[in-house]
């Protein structure tokens, strides 16, 4: 039974290396901020709202946390929502299994469907997602969502597992890159130079990096960027504001948690936690609060670092 720490600094914050100490707070400690879930996951900040907003795939339903109440309740229910992010006029950008698309919920809730087909076949599950700072919206394309009942239905896949590309003006729709085994968390960096995506269908479970072309529309040069090993499991990451990746990790005693790696690939830090996180994201009034979706629970660190602004 996982207890929050009574001391400073917390244990379950652990630095491996000198880089790791300036990003954390010696008197801050893992809170979980809620319980009941199934598979928490792709959790977004709404800074003018001062909430959270996360899914929870297998209840079908989106949850969300006010950070000044600390009340939880639904926000919405229906599409079997995975990864979400916001665009730069501030609206929800959701991938949804149960509709095999990436969708925009409008000021007035209203839903608008961005992808769900590339040169006229079905997607596979949209998973992960990202704004970059040109309007465009990068999302991965795994099989989880249609390879069980759990989070979605059952379906054969139309398409491979790729990364795309919609145009922020256009709309229209490209594949960024191919013949990634099914391709899962993504983020950029800093100054959008960089592209992370995690690779979770090979073994071991790797995160590539790629550089992002000059005219902003696709990547060049990919090459791994760490190797899980033998049991790491990484999923949805987000960077801070130094270009260092925090990766949702598991699985097992030991590995589950959040994994921190400098921007050269070494890992810098890892906070420890009861249970498998999935995805994570920095929010709060100064985006020092890190949130991190976590199998049935939410959790939340304040950290010394600002998270990269991603929307």
């Amino acid at each position: 039974m996982w207890t929050p720490s009574e001391c400073y600094p917390d244990p379950s914050v652990e630095i491996l290396d000198p880089r790791f100490r300036g990003l954390v707070e010696t008197h801050a400690a893992v809170e979980r901020l809620a319980q009941g879930m199934r598979w928490a996951e792709g959790p977004v900040w709404f800074g003018d709202q001062r909430c959270l907003i996360w899914s929870d795939i297998p209840n079908d339903r989106l949850m969300r946390f006010e950070e000044e109440t600390g009340a939880v309740g639904v926000f919405r229910r229906g599409g079997f929502t995975n990864g979400n992010t916001r665009d730069r006029q501030g609206r929800l950008i959701s991938c949804q299994h149960g509709a095999r698309a990436v969708v925009r919920t409008e000021f007035d809730g209203a839903l608008t469907v961005l992808a769900d087909r590339f040169e006229g076949k079905r997607l596979n599950s949209p998973n992960d997602v990202v704004v970059k700072s040109d309007g465009s919206v990068w999302f991965t394309d795994p099989t989880f969502g249609i390879s069980t009942y759990y989070e979605g239905s059952i379906a054969e896949p139309e398409l491979p597992t790729n990364v795309y590309r919609i145009d922020g003006t256009s709309g229209r729709m490209s594949c960024v890159i191919a013949g990634i085994d099914q391709p899962n968390g993504l983020c950029f960096s800093p100054d959008e130079k960089r592209l992370y995506v995690v690779e979770s269908g090979a073994r071991p479970r790797r995160i590539h990096v790629f550089d992002v072309t000059d005219d902003g529309e696709g990547v060049a040069n990919g090459r791994v960027f760490a190797d899980a090993g033998p049991e790491g499991t990484p999923d949805g990451f987000r960077c801070d504001v130094k270009g260092n990746l925090w990766a949702g990790w598991g699985v097992g005693e030991g590995l589950n948690g959040v994994r921190v790696f400098a921007p050269d690939g070494d890992v810098i830090g890892h906070v420890h936690l009861p249970e498998r996180c999935a995805n994570l994201c920095f929010g709060g009034r100064h985006r020092t609060r890190l949130f991190m979706a976590a199998s049935q629970s939410l959790y939340a660190l304040h950290v010394r670092v600002q998270g990269a602004p991603y929307f």
